[in-house]
């Protein structure tokens, strides 16, 4: 199995790019917000707990996460890997999906972190919210706030797998098409 760790910034178009990625290299693209909203749907015992937990305004534990990937791991022998967007996003849930992995002899083979800069994370959110009418992309104080939380989020994450060496940049200021040549590349 190949793993894979999509990053970029809100606006920097990982949702299409992860699309494109996961139907071309067939790969199943496991987003943990689309993980969390599915249980909880479905009403499983991880759903309802994690439910009280967001509703109560705390965060889901990082075991609880991993418990969910570690489940789809195990029930999608039908594809070549995994495409993981969202996760990790701290140090603590990169180590833990290192361990997960290195049990079953795997490591995550390639991080690909989608590079743009901040005005353009700032008009691509904005243009979103026009877009599709998202009130939350539409207030430029939360935007600000979204760009300097995922610098402080991801930026130890990239030193972290800069290290490992499997670490690469995508410049995705370019079209869609562009960006997913570069990626296919870094892929093939």
């Amino acid at each position: 199995m190949k793993y894979y760790i999509l990053f970029g910034p809100p606006g920097a178009g990982k949702g299409t790019q992860a699309k494109l990625i996961a139907e071309n290299f067939n790969l199943m693209h496991i987003s943990t917000g689309e993980l969390l909203r599915k249980e909880i749907a479905e009403g499983t015992e991880l759903g309802m707990v994690a439910k009280h937990l967001i509703e109560d305004g705390h965060l889901v534990p990082d075991e609880m996460v991993i418990g969910m990937i570690q489940h789809t791991f195990e029930q999608h022998k039908e594809v070549d890997g995994f495409l993981l967007d969202g996760f990790p996003r701290t140090i603590a849930q990169a180590e833990k999906l290192d361990e997960m992995l290195m049990q079953k002899g795997e490591q995550v083979n390639k991080v690909l972190s989608l590079i743009i800069k901040d005005s353009t994370i700032f008009e691509r959110i904005s243009l979103r919210a026009k877009l599709e009418d998202r009130k939350d992309d539409a207030n430029s104080t939360i935007i600000l706030n979204r760009i300097e939380a995922y610098h402080k989020k991801t930026e130890p994450l990239i030193d972290y797998y800069r290290n490992k060496g499997n670490y690469f940049e995508i410049q995705g200021e370019q079209s869609i098409e562009e960006v997913f040549a570069c990626i296919c590349k870094e892929l093939e």
